[in-house]
């Protein structure tokens, strides 16, 4: 049965962001996942898992400058010292939190980028993150995203983060398998995820193509999910959609799985 955790950057919007761990956990999740944490204290956040007894499933470096256009630095050449200090306030959040996943968001690389030097750069930036982040038991990963989504996203296909991570060489480096993008740019994603399975840190969803309730759209999500206990995995399944309405109301899907009944 997949242990599914809240994105309650895109659930439960209804109430503000720090009211939104008690909004997960009365409706029965046991974990939360978010994008970006970096407008609250740290001990705000560790202190609101703790009250509703939620785990920390993921979040992400800080994404650089997002009013100007980033979306993570660490596929752009030229801006590795900034990426640096990305990793070491994400481990200083990380590290107050308790959380043991970060997703080292790739970016959008100027146009007159050379794709042999992002390549170099991405990789270097992949590196560095892996070996900051091990002596204290987190896991950097990396997330292939459609360019629907992000127009110029860097990483896009799974086939493209395995290379990354074959050159990378670090156990703690891993795919953040987001099966919602998955299918949006290569479907197979149940072969995908067998072949892939090994090199997988996280697992995301969201219905296809629309990115509401995961019962909506073209993927078998249940299908899936046998899939991937077959394959024995113990983590976090991310639940990372707009709910078409109220959250509460549109997690009928989850049912099933022991949530939605708070």
């Amino acid at each position: 049965m997949p242990n599914l955790a809240a994105n309650i950057s895109m659930m439960f919007t209804e109430v503000p962001f720090m009211e939104r761990f008690a909004a997960a956990a009365a409706a029965g999740f046991k974990a939360v996942e978010y994008l970006f944490p970096y407008e609250h204290p740290a001990e705000d956040i560790a202190a609101a898992l703790k009250e509703n007894g939620l785990a920390n499933a993921l979040f992400n470096l800080p994404p650089g400058d997002w009013t100007r256009g980033d979306r993570g630095l660490a596929a752009l050449p030229g801006r590795e010292a900034d990426f640096d200090g990305l990793i070491d306030q994400a481990l200083d959040y990380a590290r107050i939190i308790g959380c043991d996943r970060l997703h080292v968001m790739a970016g959008i690389p100027p146009e007159d980028a050379k794709r042999a030097e992002c390549d170099a750069v991405y990789i270097r930036n992949i590196k560095h993150a892996a070996a900051k982040l091990a002596p204290h038991g987190i896991t950097a990963l990396i997330e292939p995203i459609n360019q629907r989504d992000i127009p110029g996203f860097y990483l896009n296909r799974q086939d493209q983060a395995l290379a990354v991570l074959a050159a990378v060489g670090a156990e703690n480096a891993k795919v953040q398998m987001d099966l919602y993008h998955c299918q949006i740019v290569e479907g197979d994603v149940a072969m995908k995820i067998r072949a892939n399975f090994g090199h997988v840190g996280h697992f995301q969803i969201a219905g296809v193509p629309e990115r509401h309730e995961p019962d909506i759209g073209e993927v078998n999500y249940p299908y899936l999910f046998d899939v991937i206990d077959e394959l024995g995995y113990t983590g976090w399944i991310g639940c990372e959609y707009r709910p078409r309405g109220d959250t509460v109301a549109g997690l009928g899907w989850a049912a099933p799985y022991g949530i939605g009944k708070g």
